[in-house]
């Protein structure tokens, strides 16, 4: 039974013996913990507060910036100082009423004053425009719209030139937009179908509403480009069907009849429907399926057709487009190119004072450059020197982290401690033996490879092993290195083994073999017995211990407690190196009754 009690006692002196160093390294290191916590805590803050200034006067002026660089842009293509002044002014406006991107705006511009010449005053402005309301307004992109604008110039130059070009764009773009509606397109498709056609209906004398009802009519059945394939088709073989025909399709003067009455001949010639040989007449006289394909479709509601052209004809100004876009804003984009808008306004204010600073800075980065190619060994130390600071930085991170996982365990260990207390101590048992059997293992390598060195299947597998235990070998090497460092710390310095002048320095698995030398037959001595208890413990348990043990001396009690009128009860007294609890003093004597 005092055996019992000894080995309690033992495993509670470890448990001090262990907890004690381990919490004074733990201390040690949330000290650096919390000091490399709080220093980065510091320095977050104050790089916060610089990177949130630096974003925020980046956000102020790069609106601004942007669009000043789209500005410059056009600039390039030599438009005047009052061109530009309109161009901002709309583009801005424009971003507020429909929430575009004013710089994007500005951006589509330039390929209206790449394609179209001779733009003065606030024709670049009024084309700009009108190509971006037309794109919001028929689900198309500005870069579409913009070439659309290009090509249709191109097309019908003279009548531009000759209305205007700001009152000319302004009659196409609200005659696309009621074409779109009309006929369940899109822009992108009604661009499509002018790109495909080019020319050859303008050349023949069709008016633009009679060219825009056409294509916009075909495209119910088909794309774009293949409703402005087979107009060109048509176009092609219209003059060379009269004299195979027989029939005229000029007026007196040379000039080609309308749509709605060539398809008026057409029909009283053959009917509304065409039969096999009909069709092939047709074919023979156009010379294409192309044309007769159109032919066919547009017969079949000439009435609507005709209506079409009245309808789109009567449009002179963009109020449709308008219309159309209007109804596709979201408030939100345009309460957010507002904002913009304003960052606009106010980053242009700030630009002319930051950009001499701007360039000065860049300046001075090419400077420092020209310095590190004339001195470079002087560039190589501050190199040093710079990565000297990110790796202290990086051994204060690592502090904190161990500090932090240091604590971490701390609380888990003390939370098990609270809960239940024996198992602990087969928690620290089984990592004793586990320690002792590595240590074991390391220590007698070479006498354990001696034994086995005649099996081959043992040699075999020895040989692999070997190149752990080597490891673990080396990690003593690691440790011995580590503990020399962090000898300030409490509980890591050497010991008084190490201490003694001209001691020889021991290893890391040295100081475990001494360490464990109780275990019999591991530290070289056959005498080595248990370690012993605290010298009060002891010094107690022989003196005030009655013969028989704890467990007679409860039984005496409890017999005599019968017969006497006090309720104390006085086995004997047990001196620990640490005070304890009445919950472990109950399982100590449970532990030795048993």
């Amino acid at each position: 039974m005092a055996t019992t009690l000894q080995r309690l006692m033992f495993s509670v002196d470890l448990l001090d013996k262990v907890t004690g160093p381990a919490g004074r390294i733990q201390k040690a290191l949330g000290n650096v913990a919390g000091k490399a916590t709080q220093s980065f805590a510091r320095i977050a803050g104050g790089a916060a507060g610089v990177v949130s200034s630096g974003y925020g006067l980046k956000s102020l002026v790069t609106p601004a910036h942007e669009f000043n660089m789209a500005i410059g842009e056009v600039r390039s293509l030599d438009v005047a100082k009052d061109s530009l002044d309109a161009l901002s002014n709309s583009a801005v406006a424009f971003s507020v009423k429909y929430g575009g991107t004013a710089s994007e705006f500005v951006q589509s511009s330039y390929d209206i004053q790449s394609a179209i010449a001779g733009l003065a005053g606030k024709e670049l402005a009024s084309f700009t425009t009108a190509s971006n309301i037309l794109a919001k307004g028929t689900k198309s992109d500005a870069a579409t719209i913009t070439n659309y604008m290009g090509t249709m110039y191109g097309i019908f130059k003279n009548s531009a030139d000759s209305m205007g070009k700001a009152e000319w764009v302004e009659q196409l773009t609200g005659q696309t937009a009621t074409a779109v509606q009309m006929f369940k397109t899109t822009g992108v498709e009604m661009a499509g179908a002018f790109s495909s056609i080019g020319a050859e209906a303008t050349a023949a004398g069709i008016a633009q509403s009679e060219q825009m009802a056409i294509l916009g009519s075909l495209q119910a059945t088909m794309s774009g480009s293949e409703a402005g394939t087979k107009y060109k088709a048509f176009l092609t073989g219209v003059g060379g069907a009269q004299d195979k025909l027989g029939l005229k399709f000029t007026d007196s003067s040379g000039k080609m009849l309308g749509m709605v009455d060539i398809l008026g001949k057409l029909q009283k010639k053959f009917g509304s429907t065409f039969d096999v040989a009909e069709s092939d007449a047709l074919k023979d006289a156009f010379g294409s399926d192309e044309a007769v394909g159109m032919i066919k479709l547009l017969m079949a509601d000439t009435t609507g057709l005709a209506k079409s052209i009245d309808t789109i004809g009567k449009v002179t100004g963009m109020q449709k487009a308008r219309d159309m876009a209007r109804s596709m804003v979201d408030p939100f984009q345009r309460w957010n190119q507002g904002i913009t808008a304003v960052k606009i306004g106010l980053g242009q204010s700030l630009l002319p004072i930051l950009s001499p600073l701007a360039e000065k800075m860049a300046e001075g980065a090419g400077w420092i450059y020209n310095w590190t190619q004339r001195f470079p060994v002087l560039t190589k130390y501050i190199g040093y020197a710079v990565i000297g600071v990110t790796a202290l930085v990086g051994i204060f991170s690592a502090f904190a982290v161990i500090g932090g996982i240091a604590s971490f365990a701390a609380g888990g260990l003390s939370l098990a401690l609270t809960i239940l207390t024996s198992p602990i101590l087969i928690v620290v048992g089984v990592i004793g033996a586990l320690i002792t059997g590595v240590a074991a293992v390391v220590y007698y390598w070479d006498d354990l490879k001696a034994t086995f060195a005649d099996c081959a299947w043992a040699t075999a597998i020895m040989g692999w092993i070997e190149k752990i235990v080597g490891k673990f070998k080396s990690l003593g090497g690691v440790f011995d290195w580590v503990g020399e460092k962090m000898s300030w710390v409490p509980g890591m310095g050497g010991d008084k083994k190490d201490a003694e002048p001209g001691a020889p320095k021991r290893s890391f698995t040295s100081k475990i073999a001494d360490s464990m030398s109780w275990i019999p037959g591991f530290g070289g001595s056959e005498k080595a017995e248990m370690p012993k208890t605290s010298p009060g413990l002891a010094a107690s348990k022989k003196k005030e211990v009655l013969p028989g043990g704890v467990s007679k001396s409860v039984a005496n009690a409890v017999t005599n407690n019968s017969k006497a009128d006090s309720r104390m009860v006085h086995i004997g007294s047990v001196t620990t190196s640490r005070p304890i609890n009445s919950q472990e003093m109950n399982n100590m004597a449970l532990m030795a009754g048993a």
